[in-house]
């Protein structure tokens, strides 16, 4: 599930990008939603590079994956409220 998780951050991320360089001429602004979305894809990239490694596996891959879904939702929800930028309502 992760892998397909991270199919489609990647998607987003490259979709988003394209999006915003049509509407505000710029394919990365280094927004706090941007800023946090790429975070994010580097927690699940580290996830899923330490996966194939020996020794990687059980409670430290878990613990990886935990840190990739607490960013998830500071990405989510915590930007939206804490961070002002494009993509907030702070």
């Amino acid at each position: 599930m992760v892998i397909f998780g991270f199919l489609f951050l990647t998607i987003g991320i490259l979709t988003g990008a394209v999006w915003a360089n049509s509407a505000w001429g710029t394919y990365w602004s280094w927004d706090p939603k941007e800023t946090w979305s790429l975070i994010t894809w580097f927690i699940y990239a580290i996830f899923m590079h330490l996966r194939v490694m020996r020794g990687w596996s059980g409670k430290n891959l878990a613990w990886i994956s935990i840190t990739g879904f607490i960013a998830v939702l500071f990405t989510y929800f915590g930007v939206n409220y804490l961070l002002s930028g494009l993509h907030s309502y702070a």
